[in-house]
């Protein structure tokens, strides 16, 4: 019988035990929690991996984080997509920041319940942040580009990790559906690919990642 966690690794195949262990404990964590504190909707618990931790790991099919680097994700909600890139980047920081306490609270509950170290979690709007840089923000589908770049942009570092760097800092933000007035909206010029050419699965038509470098 498949595992629900088969499908990660139909992509990826190079998790350390601990992984395994971390990907294996989400199924039961967020089903546990999601009673108490709706964060995922009931439709989609059941293809937790599928919708939401793959989903996720689309920023890290596309992005090879350097050991170090700093991330914010905006707008996290449940942990999406915080949570999966913390396990998948064991070695990269993640803030993981809402305005709505209670859904932090079932980021905790799940980091802890997995052990997870590289993440921590802040109560508060991103654009009321201060005094702290990052190496790229990440978002999943919590607001206009034009609104999530004018968050994001003030809390970018100027320059990359390390000189070798592929990447500038940047936002990358997972999205869905007709973008073209979003972008042109947004006075941005991101970088775009639809997450089919990443992964195969219907579920992912129409959805797109976007990167905009500082």
């Amino acid at each position: 019988m498949a595992a629900p966690t088969d499908i990660l690794y139909k992509y990826f195949s190079d998790f350390t035990p601990e992984q395994q262990v971390q990907w294996a404990g989400l199924e039961a964590l967020y089903k546990e929690w999601n009673e108490k504190i709706n964060v995922i909707s009931r439709k989609d618990i059941d293809s937790l991996y599928e919708k939401h931790v793959l989903h996720s790991l689309s920023i890290a099919a596309a992005f090879d984080f350097e050991p170090g680097t700093e991330i914010i994700d905006i707008g996290t909600g449940g942990g999406f997509p915080g949570i999966p890139l913390a396990i998948f980047f064991p070695k990269v920081n993640f803030l993981l920041a809402d305005s709505i306490a209670k859904k932090l609270k079932v980021v905790d509950a799940v980091a802890g319940g997995i052990g997870l170290k590289n993440i921590s979690t802040l109560h508060t709007r991103a654009e009321e942040i201060k005094n702290r840089k990052f190496d790229f923000a990440v978002s999943r589908a919590v607001a206009p580009l034009k609104e999530l770049w004018t968050w994001a942009r003030p809390l970018l570092r100027t320059k990359p990790v390390s000189p070798e760097s592929e990447h500038k800092p940047g936002l990358i933000c997972l999205k869905g559906g007709d973008l073209a007035k979003e972008i042109q909206e947004s006075g941005t010029r991101p970088r775009m690919m639809e997450i089919t050419d990443l992964f195969q699965e219907d579920s992912f038509r129409e959805k797109y990642l976007l990167y905009v470098s500082r």
